[in-house]
Order: structure tokens, then C-alpha cells, then sequence
């Protein structure tokens, strides 16, 4: 006689398999799992004619994440490394008195230093981002140093300088906290530079000739006219805006400029920065204007 179970199991299996949806056809097959996200170890090295406010600096230097090499400025035979010496009362007085200031680019040396430190402390790669070439051989310095190490290293000629360099390099430092790349990071500094601008003024064209940034007959035209030039960086070096013949009327011809250029962007996306040198308080006074 049959097995009444057996058959009864049989009976049971078929139906449940009759019961379950047919597969249909062009299903697409289930995602595969995302691949988890690769972070990168990636250091800044910057030169110290970025202007950045030295509490940042020290915020984010503490890791080696970020590292600010030291410009030497020359003061008649003695020479001072910016941002490590307090000259600024010694570089007042030289100019007063016509001694020759003149800065020059750091050795090949302290950015190799910089690259095999980051190494060491476990980065896999660097970006370094610099002062426009057209006004230093900085960036040069880097090229050769990054020759010299295995560490990868991305140079970047910021084509500008002053905070217009020190806000790409803080764009760099955010995306490399972010687990970038050296390509990702030096993008984001790229990014920043195509949109910002530099405005400026000095007294007399004479310290920018004495700097090595104009020639004499430049130099000379303006004393003659006492004109007080208002300038700009524009294609990594320096080139006349407009000539006014006051200090104040400088001043606030620049303020000017600087203004418009701020309303021409995006509502909140300017962001500002206000240089000076021995005049603290007229440079805070324009910054509360421009702000406000």
C-alpha cells in the first residue's frame, strides 16, 4: 500500500510551489552593495604670503595637515622669515629711512622638509599651493623639492596672493579634512581663485619697485605725477586699475571697487578680506564698512 504521509507531503510541497509568484522576466537584479568610502590622507603646504590669521594656522597645523613655509624678507643685508620674526616696526622704519625690502622665494629645502614631515606622519599625499608665479618664484621652489621626494606632491600656482591665496588654501585644507585626494583638494582651491580678486593701493609706486614687483619707469612716471595708484592681480601679476591723486580719495575709490565687486555676487557668497601694513585702524574702519 502507498505511504499515506509520503503522499500527503507530496500533495502539500505542490501546492505551496504553485502558490508562489512566477519571477518575472527583465527583472532587474538587486544592487549590489555600495562600495564603502575611500578616505584620503592628504597634507597642505602653503607659503606664508597667504596672510592667514595665525589662529587658524594653529588650529590646523597641530596634525600637519597643514604646513605655512616661512617667505625671507630682506631688509637691506639682513634677512627675516615672515611670519616668524616681528619685523614690522624694522620694515616701517627701512622704508622711511629708502633701505631696500625685498622678499624672496623660501629654499627647495624647506618644502622638501615639509613633504618627507608629512610622510612621515602618515599622509599619502601633499598639495602645495602658492604665491602667483609672476610675482615669485615660489612656487618653482616647491616643484624642484617635489622632484626630490616619493611622497606625490601637486603644485599649484595660485596665480594671486594675500588672503585671495590664503582662502583657496583654506577651501584645500576643508576638502583634504574631508577625506579628499590631492586632485579633489587642489580643485577646491582652484575653484576659489578663479572667483576671487585683489584690490590694492600703495603710497608710492617706489616700494613696489624696490620689491622688484614694477619697473623703474613705472616707478618713475608715478612719483613724477604723485599719483596714487590703485591696482590689482590680475592674470598672477600686478597691473594698474585706476590713478587718483589723494591718499583718502584712494582709499575710498577702493572701497568703492571692492564694494561693487561684492554686490556683482551671489546674495551671501562674498567673502572679504582687508590688508594693511602699520595702519590697523583704517584698515578695521573699511573693513566695518564694507561689512555692514
Amino acid at each position: 500500500m502507498p505511504d499515506r504521509d509520503a503522499a500527503a507531503w507530496l500533495w502539500l510541497r505542490e501546492r505551496l510551489a504553485a502558490l508562489r509568484p512566477a519571477p518575472r522576466q527583465g527583472t532587474p537584479p538587486s544592487p549590489a552593495p555600495a562600495a564603502p568610502a575611500v578616505v584620503v590622507r592628504t597634507a597642505v603646504v602653503t607659503d606664508s604670503a597667504s596672510a592667514l590669521p595665525a589662529d587658524w594656522v594653529h588650529a590646523c597645523a597641530g596634525d600637519g595637515r597643514l604646513s605655512v613655509i616661512p617667505m625671507p624678507v630682506m631688509v637691506g643685508a639682513e634677512i627675516y622669515g615672515e611670519g616668524e620674526d616681528d619685523i614690522t616696526e624694522t620694515i616701517a622704519l627701512a622704508l622711511a629711512s629708502g633701505k631696500s625690502v625685498k622678499t624672496s622665494r623660501p629654499s627647495p629645502g624647506q618644502f622638501e622638509q615639509a613633504y618627507l614631515a608629512a610622510e612621515r606622519r602618515g599622509y599619502e599625499g601633499v598639495v602645495s599651493i602658492h604665491i602667483s608665479g609672476g610675482l615669485s618664484g615660489t612656487a618653482d621652489a616647491a616643484r624642484l623639492a617635489a622632484s626630490r621626494v616619493t611622497i606625490p606632491v601637486e603644485v599649484l600656482d595660485s596665480g594671486t596672493v594675500g588672503m585671495a591665496l590664503g582662502m583657496g588654501v583654506q577651501n584645500a585644507v576643508a576638502a583634504a579634512a574631508a577625506g579628499n585626494g590631492t586632485s579633489a583638494v587642489a580643485a577646491a582651491a582652484a575653484a576659489q581663485f578663479a572667483r576671487t580678486k585683489v584690490y590694492f593701493y600703495v603710497p608710492s609706486l617706489e616700494q613696489l619697485r624696490r620689491g622688484g614687483r614694477i619697473g623703474a619707469a613705472a616707478s618713475l612716471l608715478g612719483t613724477m605725477f604723485a599719483i596714487k595708484p590703485i591696482l590689482a592681480v590680475d592674470d598672477g601679476k600686478i597691473v594698474p586699475l585706476e590713478k587718483v591723486r589723494s591718499a583718502a580719495k584712494a582709499v575710498a575709490r577702493l572701497e568703492e571697487i571692492a564694494a561693487a565687486d561684492a554686490a556683482s555676487r551671489p546674495h551671501g557668497q562674498a567673502r572679504l578680506a582687508v590688508h594693511h601694513f602699520g595702519n590697523q585702524a583704517e584698515a578695521e574702519a573699511l573693513a566695518a564698512r564694507l561689512s555692514a
